[in-house]
């Protein structure tokens, strides 16, 4: 597990006006708000270099890498615990900076990555869920890994790897519940096709219509019996005898 700590210094200067216009100016020079605070000192409004910060963000140990801040004359060790966005271009819009004192417990969140193939997915079919993502761990600066790998090479259908299992030195503690499952190897679901309501509508009212044909056919069989019925009685009533003079 590498650690977290970069060599780089990010040098920053101070800002003034905290505006929404303000910052939509020092954009158009190239550079973007930040806010330095933490270690007992007061907050302070900076200015940094996007380009850097995107590096950092994008390096293997991310926004928990730790760096060189010079600021007026001064350096001192921090890291980003904040950051924003555009949401359309995606360019990077603010930072959130912390002092960080290296003799002093930290909590972070570092990446979890799952190594190797599960034999529950090669060999028996199943599919490989990834249920964390992240955990949150306890120790000093120094020692935050850029990472964290969970090995799958022997994960079988219905086994689970926790929290618990994932590899780590004595210098780091988990702060999330070791019992948190992280992965495990699972059944396929089937899918099943949902019928339109449309379709499933004349579905069911297709078997309706050749009743109503058939009854309304036996109607008119009927009728036509009736009828037909009808001319052969009238036609075996007898005549009525002439009347003798």
């Amino acid at each position: 597990m590498a650690t977290a700590t970069a060599e780089k210094t990010v040098e920053a200067k101070p800002r003034q006006g905290g505006g929404k216009n303000d910052a939509r100016r020092l954009r158009t020079t190239g550079m973007i708000p930040a806010v330095v605070y933490g270690a007992g000192q007061e907050s302070k409004a900076v200015t940094v270099d996007p380009k850097q910060m995107n590096r950092i963000l994008r390096s293997e140990s991310g926004h928990n890498s730790i760096f060189d801040l010079s600021l007026d004359g001064q350096t001192a060790k921090v890291m980003i615990v904040d950051w924003q966005y555009e949401p359309i271009k995606g360019a990077l819009l603010h930072v959130d900076l912390k002092r960080i004192a290296m003799d002093k417990v930290l909590q972070v969140s570092v990446p979890i990555v799952l190594k190797g193939e599960a034999p529950g997915v090669k060999v028996q079919g199943g599919i490989l869920e990834q249920l964390l993502r992240e955990v949150e761990i306890e120790c000093l600066p120094a020692d935050i890994p850029g990472r964290i790998d969970a090995d799958v090479s022997q994960l079988m259908f219905g086994q689970v790897i926790r929290v618990s299992d994932l590899p780590h030195i004595d210098k780091i503690k988990f702060v999330t519940e070791e019992s948190q499952p992280v992965a495990h190897v699972v059944a396929v679901k089937e899918v099943v096709e949902a019928v339109p309501a449309e379709a499933a509508v004349e579905g069911a009212a297709a078997p309706a219509e050749p009743e109503v044909i058939k009854k309304g056919k036996q109607e008119a069989e009927g009728e036509a019996a009736e009828g037909a019925d009808k001319g052969e009685k009238k036609a075996e009533k007898p005549e009525k005898p002439e009347k003798k003079k």
